[in-house]
């Protein structure tokens, strides 16, 4: 019977990433709650205009089936120590129970009708799309 001799620690590594992609469960990514998180630069940045388009959020973004949270707001401008993010005005921040409410949210009618109201206003829009898991308690 022949042996395999690997000489160098890095073969270990990739012939033990190859066994855990062969054999390892894939995780279900239904399963999971799904973070959708978007960041508005606006060209007008007035107060106005950031509390119509928080306005927006809640007339068009709430309510979609499957959503475990939302929030919107503008920018603590109070918190400016140098990890803080301040290349926004205003955040919107929407949990999905999954991927597929996520998906449907994207689709919906409501969701084109904010994006067409509003966009115009829009000097960047960053979203940060996220896995999440509640704590356990």
């Amino acid at each position: 019977m022949k042996t395999i001799q690997l000489r160098c620690p890095l073969s270990v590594i990739v012939v033990a990433l190859a066994l855990i992609a062969i054999f390892a469960p894939v995780a279900q990514s239904e399963d999971r709650m799904l973070s959708h998180d978007v960041y508005f630069t606006l060209t007008d940045d007035s107060q106005e205009k950031c509390d119509d388009l928080i306005a927006g959020c809640k007339e068009f973004l709430t309510g979609h089936p499957g959503t475990v949270f939302f929030g919107a707001g503008v920018r603590v401008t109070e918190l400016d120590r140098p990890v803080n993010d301040d290349e926004f005005d205003v955040a919107l921040h929407v949990v999905f129970k999954d991927k597929a409410s996520h998906d449907k949210y994207q689709e919906a009618e409501r969701h084109y009708q904010f994006i067409e109201k509003f966009k115009s206003n829009w000097k960047k829009v960053r979203v940060f799309d996220a896995w999440t898991e509640g704590a356990d308690e």
